[in-house]
C-alpha cells in the first residue's frame, strides 16, 4: 500500500447524513414528466438510498449505491473508514468500486461490515477486487477491501461505537437494520419481525421505508409505513427509499405529527 495521505475533507464526526433517499431507480425516474420528476423542489431529487454516520472514531458508510461517487462529492466527504451493508440488491451494493481512494487514504484495506449472502454477491459482482494477486497492485487502481461477517441481533464495536443488526423482511430477501445509539436506519423492508421490535424501543430517531401511497410486495407503504412508526413511538421518525409518488411538500402535509420525509443532505445529530 502506498504511503498514506489525508483526503481534503474528512470526518462528519455526531452527525449523520442522508446522502440518499430514493427507490432503486432514483427520482427523477429517467423518461418521466410527473409533477414530482419535473419539479424544482430540490427535496425531490433523490438518489439511491445511502446515509453516512459520523461516529467517534471515523465515518461510516451504510449501502454503496450507483450514485456514491457524486453523493459523497455533493456532501463533502472525503474518506469513508468502513461500510455496513442492509442487503445484497443492486441499487445498495454497485457503487462499491467508487471506494478504491480510502484505502489508500486509510493505508490499509476498507472493511466491509455485512452477512453471508451479502459477501457472496460482492465476491461474485466483484471478483477482481478479491483475487489475491491485486493485492499487489497500486493503491487506488481497484478496491482492497476486507469482508467482516455479521448477523442480525448481534452487537458488533465499530469506530468508537455499538451497532446492533437488526433482522428485517424485504418480501423473500433478508435485510438488516441498524441501531447506533437512538437512531435505528430501517430502510427496504415490508414486514419486522417480532424479534426485532425490542430494538427499536426508546429511539429519539426512527429512519423508515416508505415506498409510496399504494401496496408493494417487499415495501411498506405510506399508511403501513405511518402505522409501523406509531407503534415503534419514535420521537420522531423520517420516511426513506420513496418513489416519485411521493412529492415531497404535499406528502408532508399529510403525515402526523413527528413524521416526515427524508431529504438528499438532511443532517441529524447522532444521539
Amino acid at each position: 500500500m502506498a504511503q498514506r495521505r489525508q483526503p481534503v475533507s474528512a470526518c462528519v464526526k455526531g452527525q449523520l447524513v442522508f446522502l440518499g433517499t430514493g427507490t432503486s431507480v432514483g427520482v427523477p425516474v429517467v423518461g418521466c414528466d410527473c409533477p414530482t420528476c419535473t419539479s424544482t423542489n430540490p427535496r425531490n431529487n433523490r438518489t439511491r438510498c445511502s446515509v453516512v454516520l459520523g461516529l467517534p472514531e471515523g465515518n461510516l458508510l451504510v449501502d454503496t449505491t450507483p450514485d456514491l461517487r457524486s453523493q459523497l462529492l455533493r456532501e463533502g466527504i472525503g474518506i469513508v473508514h468502513a461500510v455496513a451493508y442492509t442487503h445484497e440488491h443492486a441499487d445498495h451494493l454497485f457503487g462499491l468500486d467508487d471506494v478504491r481512494m480510502f484505502p489508500y487514504y486509510l493505508g490499509g484495506p476498507l472493511p466491509l461490515y455485512c452477512e453471508e449472502q451479502v459477501e457472496n454477491r460482492l465476491r461474485r459482482s466483484f471478483d477482481y477486487a478479491f483475487r489475491p494477486k491485486n493485492l499487489d497492485l497500486p493503491a487506488g487502481s481497484i478496491p482492497h477491501l476486507e469482508i467482516k461477517n455479521i448477523a442480525a441481533g448481534q452487537e458488533f464495536s465499530l469506530l468508537g461505537a455499538t451497532i446492533r443488526p437488526l433482522r428485517l423482511l424485504h418480501g423473500r430477501c433478508l435485510v438488516v437494520g441498524f441501531r447506533v445509539g437512538n437512531i435505528a436506519y430501517c430502510t427496504d423492508t415490508n414486514e419486522i419481525p417480532d424479534e426485532s421490535w425490542p430494538a427499536l424501543q426508546g429511539l429519539d430517531v426512527l429512519i423508515l421505508d416508505c415506498l409510496r401511497p399504494r401496496p408493494h410486495a417487499t415495501h411498506l407503504s405510506l399508511d403501513e409505513a405511518v402505522e409501523v412508526a406509531g407503534q415503534v413511538g419514535a420521537k420522531r421518525t423520517l420516511f426513506t427509499h420513496m418513489a416519485h409518488e411521493l412529492e415531497h411538500d404535499a406528502t408532508n402535509q399529510t403525515l402526523p405529527p413527528g413524521m416526515e420525509l427524508a431529504y438528499d443532505g438532511l443532517r441529524l445529530p447522532l444521539t
